[in-house]
């Protein structure tokens, strides 16, 4: 491992403005790089690939070449050996800040309180304790173990988000049982003549009132969950960047930070260990009208609170008892419906993409087309991203445009948010805890949310449609992607190895896949006859074929709320809705 000298970073003062500007000053992931050195010099912002320990300037690509002919005996070290790389100046100061005085910088640690103390902290609050050392003291003869504690805010990161996820989608939840009950106010209040004028308004201002002491209550809990995990995360980025380069005090402050903001958060999860989910409900008095005088509402304004259901039996067998079919054709359409994909969000509202006219319609609880989208490219695929927004894989309407497009429902219109491009083609699109998944037909990739590229999980290039759709457990530790060109559905672990292939006698042509919240896997396929069968959340056998249609089956996904399964048909103006048990 590469060590630097008081010396030599000093020799080396260019190296801490050689820095971009961090995301930490956004309160986010705290993602460190560097500028090249030589460029900069020249006002020019150009990413650095490689760092020169006895230079103690970084490179891009050209300027180490020049650098290589200019000093021979020099050894940069490239980024796949960043850990030789210095400690980034931004990183150092986000550690050794103190939490309470932010201008002072932690020098002590009190053993009485086991807390990290700068010299006012010291003064203030430690100066009566019997043991206050020095940090550079304390750590001598001491080990630290980081990626222990990488793990640990992995795993609480992972539970704060699901609890933001759930308190998020309370929000939207509780918002549309009010959207709901109010068109039953407004039934009612139909039936009652213009004298009751007083009455409504004093109860829709109830109703309003309650909503937003519900929503409060919820928006508290959402913004301590980004508060925390914008804490976590930055902690987690600093000791991956201090990780191997033998800072003993700016590992044990990492240390320090990481367990009471670990032990904060648990805490915090503890105490919302029960998951709520809140809804409004208005009960309309039916004698109203005979007791008008004796009332002062229209009625009683109450709000239930369920526990939300746990994660269920991934391989309990689905049953269909009956289906309809709904038309989401709409006026402006100029071709027959595709429906390719389907996502149905928390407050119950469901998105499908009609492929043949390059839309993406929003519907209602009752499948009804209520606002749409048009783009200039070929929608494929989709996926939930937060409680009300989901990503839209676009390719075209020229052959080098690959995208993915980010759409918000709000207020029942569907807005268009940031844009990604790619330049592979974009097909599939899967996403769980911050990682975004995407096909390419023959390949699978991973992205982080804002679209840097991760890792190629996975290729199959020996036909033309062999990665198709992909899905991923509630979990995150299983991907599922269909080869529509071999009919198989291939399972994958988190790191993209193989751990499963299914194949059927009965299996053509698989196209859509979908995992319902608690893990039971759906696949759709077949040509003019399809069908939609069950697998193991294994992806060893089948469980069951729930149903078998007419038509050219494109997309399947389970509505948790309706407990429905949903299949988008090709050259079909209507979907189905099968219900299920």
């Amino acid at each position: 491992m590469a060590t630097f000298s008081q010396s030599s970073l000093d020799k080396g003062s260019d190296i801490t403005k050689s820095f971009s500007q961090s995301t930490i000053d956004k309160g986010s992931d705290m993602i460190q790089d560097f500028l090249c050195s030589t460029c900069e010099e020249k006002k020019l912002d150009k990413m650095a690939d490689f760092f020169c320990e006895s230079c103690v300037k970084f490179y891009c690509g050209e300027c180490v070449n020049m650098h290589n002919k200019l000093f021979t005996k020099h050894t940069p070290y490239g980024r796949e050996t960043m850990k030789k790389w210095p400690v980034a100046k931004k990183v150092e100061d986000f550690l050794l800040k103190c939490d309470v005085h932010k201008e002072e910088s932690l020098k002590m640690y009190c053993d009485d309180h086991s807390e990290l103390c700068c010299t006012n902290c010291a003064f203030l609050k430690h100066r009566l304790c019997q043991k206050v050392t020095l940090i550079s003291d304390k750590v001598k003869g001491q080990s630290t173990d980081l990626q222990k504690l990488s793990v640990s805010i992995k795993s609480v990161l992972e539970e704060i988000k699901k609890l933001q996820d759930n308190q998020e989608a309370s929000i939207q939840y509780v918002q549309s049982s009010f959207d709901e009950q109010l068109h039953t106010i407004q039934n009612t209040r139909q039936k009652i003549n213009s004298a009751l004028d007083t009455i409504e308004q004093k109860t829709l201002q109830e109703m309003k009132d309650t909503l937003t002491k519900l929503q409060a209550s919820s928006k508290s809990d959402v913004d301590k969950c980004i508060r925390l995990r914008d804490e976590l995360k930055q902690l987690r980025d600093a000791i991956q960047d201090i990780s191997d380069k033998s800072k003993l005090e700016l590992s044990f402050i990492a240390i320090r930070k990481c367990k009471d903001k670990i032990q904060q958060s648990e805490t915090f999860l503890k105490e919302n260990s029960l998951q709520a989910k809140v809804s409004i409900t208005f009960q309309p008095n039916h004698e109203i009208i005979q007791y008008l005088s004796k009332l002062s509402g229209l009625g009683q304004i109450e709000h239930s609170t369920q526990t939300l259901m746990g994660q269920g039996n991934p391989n309990k067998v689905i049953t269909v008892q009956g289906k309809s079919e709904h038309n989401v054709k709409i006026s402006s359409d100029s071709k027959k419906c595709s429906i390719i994909a389907i996502c149905v969000l928390p407050d119950r509202k469901v998105l499908v993409v009609d492929n043949s006219n390059a839309n993406v319609k929003l519907l209602d609880q009752q499948y009804q087309v209520v606002s749409h989208w048009s783009g200039t490219g070929r929608p494929l695929g989709m996926c939930e991203i937060t409680s009300s927004e989901v990503a839209v894989t676009v390719n075209g309407p020229d052959t080098n445009t690959h995208e993915v497009q980010f759409i918000t429902v709000n207020n029942r219109q569907l807005v268009m948010g940031k844009k990604l491009q790619f330049q592979h083609t974009c097909s599939g699109i899967a996403f769980h805890q911050e990682d975004l998944y995407i096909t390419s037909n023959t390949a699978l990739y991973m992205y982080t949310l804002s679209g840097i590229f991760v890792s190629k999980m996975y290729e199959d290039t020996s036909d033309d449609l062999t990665v198709g759709r992909c899905a991923v457990s509630p979990t995150g530790d299983k991907l599922y992607i269909t080869n529509n060109s071999k009919h198989k559905v291939r399972i994958l672990a988190r790191d993209g190895s193989v751990l499963f292939t299914f194949t059927d006698p009965a299996l053509a042509w698989p196209f859509g896949v979908n995992v319902t919240p608690f893990g039971q896997v759906l696949v759709c396929g077949g040509f003019s006859n399809f069908y939609i069968i069950q697998l193991d959340s294994e992806g060893r056998r089948k469980l069951a074929t729930l149903a078998t249609e007419k038509g050219d089956p494109l997309s399947v996904c389970y509505n948790r709320h309706t407990a429905c399964i949903i299949v988008g048909i090709g050259r079909n103006n209507s979907i189905q809705v099968f219900k299920a048990q």
